[in-house]
C-alpha cells in the first residue's frame, strides 16, 4: 500500500466529510417530532402520550437497528448501507404525510425513518471513525457526531417556520427531500476501507497495517451480519465496562433526545412562549452542540474519558435541574444560559464513549458501540413516553425534569468508576 504521505490530502478526510454531509441530511427528522407535536394534536385531538408512542417506537428502532447496521457496514461496506438508510428515511417522512391516524404515524415516523436513521446516526461515525483513522480519531469522531446538531441548527428554525405557514406536512416533505438529496453524495465519494484505495488508515504506520490486518484474519468468518453482532453482544456482555457504559448512555439518551429533544418546545410552550421561538432556543443548542462535540473530541484524545463522560453528565443533571423554573413566555439570560450549558454539553459524551469502546473491544468497538447506543436509544423511547404521561396526568413536566437530573448523576458515578482494561477484549 502507498504511504499516506504521498497524497496531499489523506483521503479519510474526504470519507469524513461525505460522512458529516450524510448526517447532516439525516439529522431532519432528530428535530421534528418536538415542532410538530402542537400541531398534530391540534388537528386529530391526540394526546402528547399517542404522539410519544410514535415517536417512542422510532427511538427504540433508532437504537436497536444501530448494532446490526454497524455488522452490515462491516460485511458489505459503509456505501450501500448508508443509501439504504436515507432511501428509507426519506420515503418514511414523505409517507408521513397522509398519516390521518396513530397507526400510519407509528409505521412511518416510526419504523421506517426508525429503521433508516439507526442505520445511520453515531454508528455511522463510529464506523468511519474506526476505519479510517488511527490517530486523531477523538477529534473525527467529535467532528461526525455534531454532524446530527448541524443538521438540527439548519432544520429546526426552517421546519418550524413550514409548520406555522404552510402546515406539518411540509415540514415532512422538507426531510424527505434532505434525505434523498444526500445519495448521490454517497454514491460518488464514500468509500467502504482504505484498502480500496490502496492506502492505510490515517495516522497508521506500515507495522501497525500489519498488525492490524493480522489481528483481522485471525478472527473466525463473520457469516451473517445479525448473527455476527449478537456474537458480539454475547462477548461484550462479560465486561462490567460494557455495562457501566450501557448504563450510562441510556441515561444520555433519556435526558437529551427523549426529553429535551421532544418535550422541550411543548414544555416552552405551555409556559407561553411561542413555539418558533422555542425551536430558535432548540436550535440554538445545535450551535453550542458543534463546538462542544469537537472540543470533546478534541479532549479525548488528551484526557481519560472515563473522567470526561463523568464531569459532562454531572453538569447535564444540575442544568435539568434548574430548567423548571428557568422557563418562562420570553427569553432571559438565565435560560439563555442553560442553552449554551446544554448545548455544549449534548453530544460531548459520544467520542469519550467510542474511544472507550475501542480501547476495549478493538476491532469490533464500532459494533460494540452499536449496542451501548441502542441502550441509548431505549432510555430515550422510555423518556420520550415517560414525559409524555408525566405531562398528561400533571399538566405540567417538572417531575421529568427532575427524575432526569438524578439519573445524571447515576450515570456520573457509574461512569467515574470505569477502570482501564489491561488489554482489549477481541
Amino acid at each position: 500500500m502507498s504511504s499516506p504521505r504521498t497524497r496531499r490530502i489523506h483521503p479519510a478526510w474526504l470519507v469524513a466529510g461525505v460522512g458529516f454531509l450524510a448526517l447532516v441530511g439525516a439529522a431532519g427528522f432528530r428535530s421534528a417530532p418536538g415542532v410538530m407535536m402542537v400541531p398534530l394534536e391540534e388537528e386529530f385531538d391526540w394526546s402528547s402520550t399517542t404522539i410519544s408512542i410514535a415517536i417512542g417506537v422510532n427511538i427504540l428502532l433508532f437504537g436497536l437497528t444501530a448494532p446490526f447496521a454497524a455488522a452490515l457496514m462491516s460485511r458489505f461496506g459503509l456505501r450501500k448501507v448508508t443509501t439504504g438508510a436515507l432511501l428509507l428515511i426519506s420515503a418514511g417522512s414523505a409517507l408521513s404525510i397522509f398519516a390521518t391516524n396513530p397507526i400510519i404515524l407509528v409505521l412511518t415516523w416510526g419504523v421506517l425513518i426508525g429503521l433508516g436513521s439507526g442505520s445511520m446516526a453515531l454508528v455511522f461515525a463510529a464506523t468511519i471513525t474506526n476505519t479510517w483513522f488511527l490517530a486523531r480519531r477523538g477529534l473525527v469522531a467529535g467532528v461526525l457526531s455534531a454532524g446530527s446538531a448541524t443538521g438540527q441548527l439548519i432544520f429546526l428554525p426552517v421546519m418550524a417556520n413550514l409548520v406555522t405557514t404552510t402546515g406539518w406536512r411540509s415540514a415532512s416533505l422538507l426531510i424527505a427531500a434532505a434525505a434523498l438529496a444526500v445519495v448521490p453524495l454517497i454514491l460518488l465519494f464514500m468509500r467502504n476501507s482504505p484498502a480500496d484505495l490502496g492506502v492505510r488508515r490515517y495516522g497508521e504506520s506500515e507495522e501497525q497495517a500489519k498488525i492490524a490486518a493480522a489481528q483481522l484474519a485471525a478472527e473466525p468468518p463473520r457469516g451473517n451480519p445479525a448473527k455476527y453482532a449478537l456474537v458480539v453482544l454475547k462477548e461484550a456482555s462479560r465486561s462490567r465496562t460494557f455495562w457501566a457504559l450501557a448504563v450510562g448512555f441510556a441515561i444520555c439518551g433519556a435526558t437529551t433526545n427523549g426529553l429535551i429533544g421532544v418535550h422541550f418546545i411543548p414544555s416552552a410552550h405551555d409556559h407561553g412562549m411561542p413555539e418558533t421561538t422555542a425551536a430558535g432556543l432548540l436550535a440554538a443548542v445545535g450551535i453550542f452542540d458543534i463546538f462542544g462535540t469537537i472540543a470533546s473530541g478534541w479532549l479525548t484524545d488528551r484526557v481519560n474519558p472515563r473522567i470526561l463522560l463523568a464531569i459532562y453528565y454531572f453538569g447535564r443533571g444540575i442544568s435539568l435541574m434548574l430548567l423548571p423554573v428557568l422557563l418562562s413566555a420570553t427569553i432571559h439570560p438565565s435560560l439563555i444560559l442553560f442553552i449554551v450549558i446544554y448545548g455544549l454539553d449534548w453530544v460531548a459524551t459520544v467520542p469519550p464513549t467510542i474511544a472507550i469502546c475501542n480501547e476495549m473491544f478493538g476491532n469490533k468497538g464500532s459494533i460494540v458501540f452499536g449496542w451501548v447506543f441502542a441502550s441509548h436509544q431505549v432510555g430515550a423511547s422510555v423518556a420520550a413516553i415517560a414525559a409524555g404521561t408525566v405531562r398528561d396526568l400533571t399538566g405540567e413536566y417538572t417531575l421529568a425534569w427532575f427524575g432526569a437530573a438524578g439519573l445524571c448523576a447515576v450515570a456520573a458515578w457509574v461512569s467515574f468508576r470505569i477502570r482501564k482494561a489491561p488489554a482489549p477484549v477481541d
